[in-house]
């Protein structure tokens, strides 16, 4: 994730994985199958022998984990490692996620989980050969409007960004703002060293 709206949108996006927004799109919840609960035990499986190393953050650094916004305040850090998800818009590899995510602690950084990015296009069909769609949901941030870059600072977020009011092309047009109907790509956060199901693949 980049671009010059990363420090006024980052705060609130995170503070809205705490509910269904209307900015949140969801991938449908698919009925589970034994099948796709082998699928998630393996993906889960080599995801945590991968992460094993990361528990120490400066080694996450060392190998291209770069902090997004360490500077701002946020439930969970995201060190993001851009090859990675340059790959993910091509295929999956559950061993290479695109984010690692951390939460801050006095000295520094404990590991939580991972997240895992596709790009914009992808179908539910996709996302669902990714990770089974029976257990997790991808999530996208849509309808989003931004003010013009040269009013970032002293524009009110209550109607723009990522929990703004503004929900439509017309609406933001209005209000002299950017729409985009999808900002970045597909997402979605695993926490692997939990310990149910619920709290692995559940935001």
């Amino acid at each position: 994730m980049h671009g010059d709206h990363e420090a006024e949108t980052v705060s609130s996006m995170n503070d809205a994985h705490a509910h269904l927004g209307p900015h949140f799109r969801w991938t449908t919840l698919r009925p589970a199958s034994q099948y796709d609960q082998a699928t998630a035990w393996d993906i889960l499986r080599q995801l945590r022998q991968a992460l094993g190393p990361f528990g120490e953050y400066r080694h996450a650094m060392e190998e291209g984990y770069e902090p997004f916004l360490p500077n701002v305040k946020q439930p969970h850090y995201h060190f993001t490692r851009q090859f990675n998800g340059f790959k993910s818009a091509f295929s999956f590899d559950p061993k290479q996620p695109t984010s690692l995510l951390y939460r801050r602690i006095d000295n520094g950084y404990a590991l939580e989980g991972a997240m895992f990015t596709a790009p914009k296009w992808a179908s539910e069909e996709d996302l669902n050969k990714r990770i089974p769609l029976s257990i997790a949901q991808w999530h996208a941030h849509v309808n989003i409007c931004l003010p013009q870059k040269k009013n970032m600072q002293t524009a009110d977020w209550k109607k723009f960004g990522p929990k703004g009011s503004i929900l439509t092309k017309a609406e933001c047009d209005q209000a002299g703002g950017r729409f985009y109907p999808q900002l970045f790509g597909w997402m979605v956060h695993v926490y692997p060293f939990e310990t149910t199901p619920e709290k692995i693949w559940t935001h």
